[in-house]
């Protein structure tokens, strides 16, 4: 834990808590709850509560999250600003939900937020990092992720436009890469100098980007990136420097973003060498899964838990990430692991709440009071949560991967 995240805690505690928020920190924990919905119910809640994130702020992103209670350093109650980066990779999973339930008013959303993309994309073809709100300043990781909706846009379209911005940015990507294939000099103001092995996910993006374009140098660059971020893995499949925060004790969000971005490297790029690394770490993380199907929110290096709280966006991303490796291998113990870990989530969401920005959402953390997005439901979470369902329901969807 940084500096400032230690002042904050002593200094800046969150505000007295609501009769709300208290409530649904005690279902949390209550060890009681029970989840009579199917899958569908669960992705349509969770589809609908996206659409509520876009709704409420209405330019056309999707809000970072919905927040329950008040922290004295950091913004107000309730929606919170359109988040570009989050909402770039919402655009794939809003195609892909309107597909599962034949439903053109989500390819229209998906549409319009790709637009408003393009309409705060920087000049220098960067996608700026926090929330819209905030004073623009570049950031590598959000661009990647923006790169996902436009070439989704794109593919789901066909106007060029999209595909010119996503060339725009990744021309920018290409600038501020470093020799050694990271991404140093462009890391967000938010990021942790030298921590960012996750930008993986970056390195994705901008092979995805070559392969479409038929452009060598940003397969190439992804390329460095990764072969950089291999050497940061050891032997037991945990990566170094890979942390918002804590690289010592690692978000299980992060580590999930780095792995799922070799793997998806490596099935883009045939490349077994990249595969089997991100197997190695979804070996491990099989390991770590309890039998309730959450997995630790933190990660020391012998992979040993740090935490008593679910880190639940990154359950969801390990759903995502073992699901493609069973597409891949064949091996039914990744897919078990899924379910488990979509069962487990499922029983964390409250599809009842009569509150619009809880029902459906998708909680920071488990229980609620948790350190990662706390007291917050968080658009990310939500994205991939509706992606694991998808994926687990639809073995072509599997097969392929939501590209974002």
């Amino acid at each position: 834990m940084n500096v400032l995240n230690k002042f904050l805690q002593t200094f800046w505690p969150i505000l007295p808590i609501d009769r709300e928020t208290k409530k649904e920190v005690l279902r949390d924990k209550s060890q009681k709850i029970e989840d009579n919905f199917s899958d569908k119910d669960h992705l349509k809640a969770t589809a609908l509560w996206l659409c509520r994130a876009q709704d409420a702020i209405s330019d056309g992103g999707v809000a970072r999250s919905y927040k329950t209670a008040q922290h004295k350093a950091f913004g107000s109650l309730g929606w919170q600003a359109s988040y570009p980066e989050t909402t770039g990779y919402i655009i794939p999973t809003m195609f892909a939900v309107s597909r599962q339930f034949n439903d053109n008013t989500f390819y229209h959303r998906a549409v319009r937020m790709a637009d408003w993309e393009i309409g705060i994309q920087m000049p220098s073809g960067a996608v700026m990092g926090s929330v819209v709100t905030a004073t623009p300043s570049p950031a590598v990781f959000n661009t990647g992720q923006v790169i996902f909706g436009w070439l989704a846009a794109y593919k789901q379209t066909n106007d060029s436009k999209y595909i010119e911005a996503a060339k725009r940015a990744g021309d920018y990507l290409i600038s501020v890469q470093d020799p050694d294939g990271s991404w140093g000099k462009g890391d967000s103001m938010y990021a942790l100098k030298g921590a960012t092995t996750y930008n993986t996910r970056v390195a994705w993006a901008i092979i995805e980007l070559g392969l479409k374009t038929k452009e060598g140098k940003y397969v190439d660059a992804g390329r460095r990136n990764i072969d950089r971020a291999l050497t940061k893995q050891r032997d037991n499949g945990w990566f170094a420097d890979n942390c918002l925060n804590d690289p010592n004790a690692p978000l299980l969000h992060t580590i999930v973003y780095a792995t799922r971005g070799i793997l998806e490297s490596g099935i883009a790029l045939d490349d077994e060498r990249y595969i089997q690394a991100a197997i190695r770490t979804l070996d491990a993380l099989n390991g770590c899964q309890r039998s309730d199907g959450g997995i630790p929110g933190r990660l020391a290096s012998d992979w040993s838990s740090q935490v008593n709280w679910d880190c639940v966006t990154g359950d969801a991303q390990a759903a995502i990430a073992w699901l493609r490796a069973h597409a891949i291998t064949g091996n039914m113990r990744y897919k078990e692991a899924a379910r488990r870990a979509i069962d487990f989530i499922k029983k964390t969401q409250n599809l009842e709440h009569p509150n619009p920005g809880i029902r459906g959402g998708v909680k920071g953390s488990f229980p609620f009071d948790g350190e990662y997005g706390q007291y917050e439901m968080l658009s990310w979470a939500a994205k991939f949560f509706c992606d694991a369902i998808m994926m687990i329901n639809d073995e072509v969807l599997a097969k392929n991967g939501i590209k974002g």
